[in-house]
This record gives structure tokens, sequence and C-alpha cells, in this order.
């Protein structure tokens, strides 16, 4: 009678071992069919895509007083140059390529606004930086920075050169600018194109200067 009972009990927790595992086999299935996989690694979906917008509302040209000037000039934005709108107060008896060229400088030195910080805008021309007039000697049109243009971040002369050929700056309306530095290496004509624009670190160089 002891035997048999005992052989009763095992045999009656068979089926609650198999109901169990089951059930087991039941939870990880349902786990797949939700979609959900396990993984001791973890995953990097990397950078969050950017929402930078590298857009501006714009300068409001209603109250601008007449001896000022609306002007664009280049930022970087999302790894690429973009124009935003500066209001300059200029002299009309004083309006050569110098000045222009100077004043253009000044908004690039500029810190971004508020608006133009939330929009993506930066700048990386150096506040220490200053243009002057030709040499005796040098092509007509030519300016002369206080550093060698090679010299200076890629990005900041990026921004200068397209700020400049796309101005008054520009040598004879053709897109181009013709900057040399303080030593004595004869200026050299650079070129705003659309691959400066969209990688600003490899600005073009169409020649050296006669």
């Amino acid at each position: 009678m002891r035997s048999e009972h005992a052989y009763g009990t095992r045999r009656d927790a068979r089926p609650g071992r198999a109901t169990a595992f089951a059930a087991a086999v039941a939870c990880v299935a349902l786990a797949a069919g939700c979609g959900i996989r396990s993984t001791s690694v973890p995953v990097d979906a990397g950078a969050a895509p950017s929402r930078v917008p590298c857009r501006t509302s714009g300068t409001d040209t209603g109250n601008q007083p007449p001896e000022s000037l609306t002007v664009q000039v280049y930022l970087v934005c999302a790894s690429q140059l973009a124009t935003v709108e500066r209001t300059v107060e200029v002299d009309e008896s004083e309006s050569d390529r110098l000045r222009v060229a100077r004043a253009l400088l000044a908004q690039l030195q500029q810190a971004p606004s508020a608006e133009e910080r939330r929009a993506g805008f930066s700048t990386l021309v150096p506040a220490k930086l200053r243009v002057d007039d030709a040499r005796r000697g040098d092509p007509k049109g030519a300016l002369r920075l206080s550093e060698q243009p090679e010299d200076l971040p890629a990005e900041a002369l990026a921004q200068l050169v397209c700020s400049y050929a796309e101005s008054e700056v520009a040598v004879d309306g053709g897109g181009s600018v013709l900057l040399g530095g303080p030593g004595t290496y004869a200026p050299r004509d650079y070129l705003c194109t659309s691959q400066t624009k969209s990688r600003p670190t490899e600005v073009p160089t169409l020649r050296a200067a006669p």
C-alpha cells in the first residue's frame, strides 16, 4: 500500500512539471510575438537627426535708418555655409571697397544673435583679424589680411571668401576675391562655389595672382 501511494505521488507530480514548462514556453512565444528581443549588448543608434533649420526670419527693413545697408554674410551652420542678413551703417561718401570689406569682416566677427544661435549659426572668423588695401605692385582689387589666408581656420576662410565674392568686394564681379597676407607672398584668387558652401573645409584656389 505504501509503495502504491508513493508511486501515485510521483505520477501526479509529472503533469505539474509539464504544465510549468508549457507555461514558460508560452511566455517566451508571447514575448517574441510582441517583438521583444533580449540582448546583453547595448545598442548605439547614433546621434539623433539634426533639426537645425539654418534659417532666420531675416532683417526688418521697415525701420532702417537711411544711412544703413542690409548685407548678407556667410556663417557656419550644420557643417555648411549659409547666409544671414545683417544691417550695417554706412557713409555714402566712404563707400569704397575697403570700407565694404571692413564692414563685412566686422559682421563675420560679430557673435551670432540669439535667434541665429537658435537656428544653429556660428562663426569661426578670428576677432583679431584685420583687412587692409592692396600694396604697391599687387593686382588691382586685391586685399591684404593681417594673417596669411591659408593660416586661418578653413571654415573662417570660406566664410570670408564667400561673403566677399558675393559683394562689392568681388574681383570684377566674377565671384572671386584676391586675398593676401602680411608677408611677401602674392595675393591669390579665391573662388566661392557650391562646393565651398557645402564643404567649407575645402576652399578652392584658382591661381596665384601675377
